[in-house]
């Protein structure tokens, strides 16, 4: 089943590039008790991931925090290796990448896609959420093939 506005996020752990070396997230701790825009990707250093939607947060980071946004955080499908070496190449401070390396929080959410067809694999479908205190306030899902409701700019809009 696919998560809906008003679910609570399910509990899972994510890894993070850090300074030490990689580090646990815990969701639940993560996402406590501030308002987070979390978009996913199917994969980093893609066409689109790597072109529009990752930039697209990065160029607009102030604004998303003007309108009361904590954090802004990427997941993918990917390990956290990839996700910091993404980052850096990207140039993305201010974005939190959070590896969802097995796939496990994709699956909970109920938004992973089958990318077989291009050699990826199971993977996260590409969407944006805003999340307060851990619930689910807004979920954009594109359809297959399209960016346009997960992207920054469509995020600032809902935001009013």
């Amino acid at each position: 089943m696919t998560i809906q506005v008003g679910d609570k996020l399910p509990q899972a752990t994510f890894t993070k590039p850090g300074e030490g070396g990689l580090e646990a997230v815990d969701s639940g701790t993560f996402f406590a008790g501030r308002k987070v825009a979390l978009f996913a990707v199917p994969g980093a250093f893609t066409p689109t991931c790597s072109a529009r939607h990752l930039p697209g947060f990065v160029e607009k980071a102030a604004e998303l925090k003007a309108k009361g946004v904590d954090e802004i955080a990427c997941t993918a499908v990917n390990d956290a290796f990839v996700m910091g070496a993404w980052a850096k190449a990207s140039g993305a401070e201010g974005v939190t990448m959070l590896s969802d390396g097995n796939g496990a929080f994709a699956e909970a959410v109920g938004l992973t896609m089958d990318g077989s067809k291009f050699g990826m694999g199971t993977r996260s479908q590409r969407y944006a959420m805003l999340v307060e205190d851990g619930v689910v306030k807004q979920l954009h899902v594109e359809a297959p093939g399209e960016f346009r409701v997960s992207s920054a700019d469509y995020l600032l809009e809902q935001l009013g």
